[in-house]
């Protein structure tokens, strides 16, 4: 029988620079219309933008890119 494995989620090379600023402004702009009031909400919003395009580390940079400008 066939081992079923989900596939690898690319990395941020697999990723390109301009799908990358894509993202992250609609996780801005979305961020921006719910008014999150905390950190766990704005990381909730930026999760279900991406879903699984982007790696841990760049998923991270964006929660701390988009979070810095709601939070304020």
């Amino acid at each position: 029988m066939r081992e079923r494995r989900l596939p690898p989620v690319p990395s941020s090379s697999d990723c390109p620079p301009a799908r990358l600023h894509q993202l992250r402004l609609v996780a801005a702009a979305r961020v921006s219309a719910c008014r999150p009031t905390s950190r766990q909400q704005v990381s909730d919003i930026v999760k279900v933008t991406v879903d699984d395009e982007v790696d841990t580390t760049t998923f991270q940079a964006i929660v701390t890119d988009v979070a810095g400008d709601a939070l304020r």
